[in-house]
């Protein structure tokens, strides 16, 4: 059934691609990715894939260039090998955050991303939690956009607390229909975070919060946590407020800079974070953070997608 399925991964998220592959029962296929001593990548396909279903697992993270490049390589490298469909699976998109012109002479790099995903061969792409459900619509190829927000119920439900005692927080309103996604499978209260941004995320200044958050166990839910300045700024805000708990629930964990220690400092008490993006070694040090992985929500959209299923049942 699955005879000509092939999946492959390059260097950004290799621990994801064989938990995938585990999932899924189809092992890993045998790929060369590495750089020459010029700084050039390179990529060879080692596994006969001629005709073949193959799906290449690569988040583009840090170092984003360098992920995106061997992304693209590999793309080509599967074309010219007379795959029969080439589908990428970027659990974390980067560059999703240029996604508008927001400031005068700025490009949309998001919309750049998508089209050198398709001219470089891809048929389809599937990914998780887009930053803006519009850079859908920058592909000229079918895309699936997968949500995570299953998986973070499941483990909230199983913390044992009690839905009235529960409130979702967005920290801006921008996040505002995500959060509002969770606490409606929760069956708890949302609020809002009042944020104003002026440059960075460590330049962003909440005013306020709108909802009842006094006595409650907040979740702070976004996609992307970065720094972490902006989320820790309004947690501040939660414990401030009356919150007895605050805990925070992010997508994509890029976690740059300082944002661990950061996150030892503040009022959370733990983050929870996907497993899109790898943690390094003084993040996974951290003892708030606790991943969650999304494998088995992606291997079964790449049996699903190969078999020509629907694959509705995975937002349910």
């Amino acid at each position: 059934m699955f005879s000509k399925l092939k999946l492959f991964t390059g260097n950004a998220n290799p621990e994801l691609a064989k938990e995938v592959a585990s999932f899924a029962g189809v092992p890993l296929g045998d790929a060369e990715v590495f750089k020459f001593s010029n700084d050039d990548t390179f990529v060879k396909i080692n596994d006969n894939v001629r005709g073949t279903d193959a799906f290449i697992i690569q988040s583009t993270c840090n170092p984003v260039n360098d992920s995106m490049m061997e992304l693209l390589i590999m793309i080509d490298a599967l074309k010219r090998a007379s795959a029969q469909r080439i589908s990428v699976v970027i659990p974390y998109y980067g560059y999703a955050r240029s996604d508008k012109k927001d400031q005068p002479r700025v490009p949309i790099t998001a919309k750049l991303v998508a089209d050198l995903i398709t001219v470089a061969g891809a048929d389809r792409v599937i990914t998780v939690d887009l930053h803006a459900d519009q850079i859908q619509g920058f592909f000229n190829i079918p895309v699936d956009h997968l949500f995570s927000i299953p998986i973070f119920v499941r483990y909230i439900k199983s913390m044992g607390i009690e839905e009235e005692r529960l409130v979702v927080v967005s920290p801006d309103s921008g996040g505002a229909n995500r959060a509002r996604a969770l606490a409606k499978r929760l069956n708890c209260s949302l609020a809002i975070g009042d944020k104003r941004r002026t440059g960075n995320d460590d330049n962003a200044e909440v005013l306020n919060v709108i909802g009842d958050v006094k006595g409650k166990i907040a979740i702070l839910f976004d996609d992307i946590i970065d720094t972490g300045g902006s989320m820790i700024k309004i947690a501040s805000k939660l414990e401030e407020l009356g919150a007895e708990r605050i805990f925070a629930a992010c997508v994509h964990g890029v976690l740059s800079g300082n944002a661990a220690e950061r996150l030892e400092n503040s009022p959370i008490e733990k983050l929870f974070i996907t497993n899109t993006i790898p943690l390094t070694t003084k993040n996974r040090n951290c003892k708030k953070i606790n991943q969650l992985s999304i494998a088995e929500l992606l291997a079964t959209a790449i049996k699903k997608i190969h078999l020509e299923e629907s694959i509705s049942i995975l937002f349910r």
